[in-house]
């Protein structure tokens, strides 16, 4: 089963064997029939673009209370709820420090999913990096790369770090079998690599031209302040937990593997 507010969705959703289920994570009331549908479910809506609270997963989790909760839940968040951390390798229990909008939203929904928890709910957050994939839209640097969008310089490059698609696909459903309660999973592949290193890469595994170099001072000039946060924070995570605890075997261990077309 599948929660979609787009009437055109229905179709698609059927010819894939998904039975559809019409409500608006906007319009709590839209979502009373959920309850105690499914005994798991996988939560992937992000938060509203604007403000510091998700009701979105506030409305979700209203609606699983109504009646038997789920006997597991696995809510996709972000690693940029971590913030900055000058680079450092982090694992799951590094203390959460949010330093935009868009990190304390995510906050706010792990929070929700955390009193599902409390309540009975085996709960998994995945908390998610860069997700790529060369056979979707968008999935892949070729674009930056076409458009010469620069990074940063080597003295002041942050570190990033990336999972492929079909490998988060899988990570998500086996925490909905495997995960433990109340847990947080870092799902990230093994890749060490810094921003401008992974855009060099990209564009040599493409033939195209590598991008210009500049300075956060002039970056700060032209792109946009959502590119911008990305090239402030700067962190390696650390994978253990989903290899030994999920036992994912890693389709695309590092970038070079996985942006292949």
């Amino acid at each position: 089963m599948a929660l979609t507010s787009n009437h055109q969705r229905v179709p698609v959703l059927r010819a894939a064997g998904i039975v559809p289920l019409i409500g608006n994570l906007d319009k709590p009331r839209t979502l009373a029939r959920l309850a105690g549908l499914a005994s798991r479910v996988l939560h992937l809506a992000p938060p509203p673009g604007q403000g510091v609270k998700d009701p979105r997963t506030q409305s979700l989790a209203w609606a699983l209370r109504r009646r038997q909760l789920p006997a597991a839940m696995v809510y996709g968040s972000t690693s940029g709820v971590y913030g900055n951390c000058d680079g450092e390798w982090l694992n799951e229990t590094r203390a959460t420090h949010p330093e935009t909008a868009r990190a304390w939203r995510r906050v706010d929904a792990e929070l929700h999913v955390r009193q599902l928890g409390r309540a009975g709910v085996c709960a998994s957050i995945l908390r998610i990096p860069g997700i790529y994939a060369p056979d979707r839209e968008g999935g892949t640097p070729r674009e930056r790369l076409l458009s010469s969008t620069p990074v940063l310089m080597a003295d002041e490059d942050v570190f990033t770090n990336h999972i492929h698609a079909d490998d988060l696909a899988r990570a998500c459903m086996l925490a909905l079998w495997r995960g433990h309660p109340q847990r947080v999973i870092n799902v990230s592949d093994d890749s060490d690599l810094k921003m401008g290193d992974y855009m060099d890469l990209a564009a040599d595994l493409y033939g195209l031209p590598r991008p210009p170099r500049t300075t956060l001072a002039q970056a700060a000039q032209s792109l946009s302040p959502m590119r911008l946060s990305f090239m402030r924070e700067s962190r390696r995570l650390d994978n253990q937990r989903m290899k030994h605890e999920l036992r994912l075997r890693l389709s695309y261990p590092t970038v070079r593997q996985g942006l292949i077309e």
